[in-house]
């Protein structure tokens, strides 16, 4: 049984992976409104902003960038998901020798490699506008990881609207929050400056903790509990995101 899990999976991958191969322009699309969004910080807003930090702004923000990345990549696994539920794909696969989960990790790891592409390409140009980092090997691993567990949460909670949601719009619109939660969190300002209940908030949601821990890591600075916090929520995301996308499949396709 798990071997057919692994191999089902593996084809549904490919399947997957071909249908980008075909629309590069997806990959291009997800990296262009984080990359506009770090060149309008850095170059307008970047020299009003005091982080209270040694580094460049564009090394301080490239954390927030990142997850702003993800959260625009997973917006396409709820939309490829929506096609091919009112494609009828998923009644065809209903009918075929094929592991149910595998049907649905073929499209969750499809984002995680999309959504890796798109982080190199931002990466890519953070360098180019000056972002430098003392980091080791192992520690651009440990980056990987953590937006890589991240994008798993989030392609796992992608799929409730996916095979839920009644219009287009409506699978892909969920993003739009997510896209948002950097803002209020330290990813461009430090928490400090914030009001009251924003500053609360802004300190007790993931981002903020997925947020320090890359920049802690890029700087070659001491992680201290943050790491912990963050790959607690980044797992706590995860669970409850599975739970609730399995539940919604078994529903519609019982």
């Amino acid at each position: 049984m798990t071997t057919r899990f692994f191999g089902d999976t593996a084809v549904l991958l490919g399947r997957s992976l071909r249908h980008i191969g075909r629309s590069p322009d997806t990959i291009v699309t997800t990296a262009i409104t984080p990359i506009a969004m770090m060149l309008m910080f850095v170059y307008v807003f970047g020299g009003a902003i005091d982080t209270g930090s040694h580094e460049s702004y564009v090394s301080y923000q490239l954390p927030g960038i990142l997850l702003i990345t993800i959260a625009s990549g997973i917006a396409y696994t709820a939309y490829r998901l929506f096609q091919d539920k009112n494609g009828g794909m998923f009644d065809r696969f209903q009918s075929m020798p094929i592991a149910r989960s595998a049907v649905l990790w073929g499209h969750v790891l499809t984002s995680v490699v999309a959504n890796m592409i798109s982080l190199v390409v931002v990466v890519l140009v953070a360098l180019l506008m000056g972002f430098r980092t003392s980091a080791s090997v192992l520690d651009w691993l440990a980056v990987v990881g953590i937006l890589a567990l991240f994008t798993l949460a989030l392609t796992w909670l992608a799929v409730v609207p996916g095979l839920t949601a009644g219009t287009v719009e409506g699978a892909s619109a969920f993003s739009y929050p997510l896209i948002f939660l950097p803002f209020l969190s330290s990813a461009f300002v430090p928490t400090d400056t914030m009001p009251g209940p924003v500053r609360a908030f802004a300190e007790h949601q993931p981002v903020t903790s997925i947020v320090d821990s890359i920049r802690a890591i890029f700087a070659g600075q001491e992680l201290g509990n943050e790491l912990w916090i963050a790959l607690a929520w980044c797992v706590g995301l995860l669970v409850v995101a599975y739970v609730l996308a399995t539940a919604a499949y078994r529903r519609k396709f019982a």
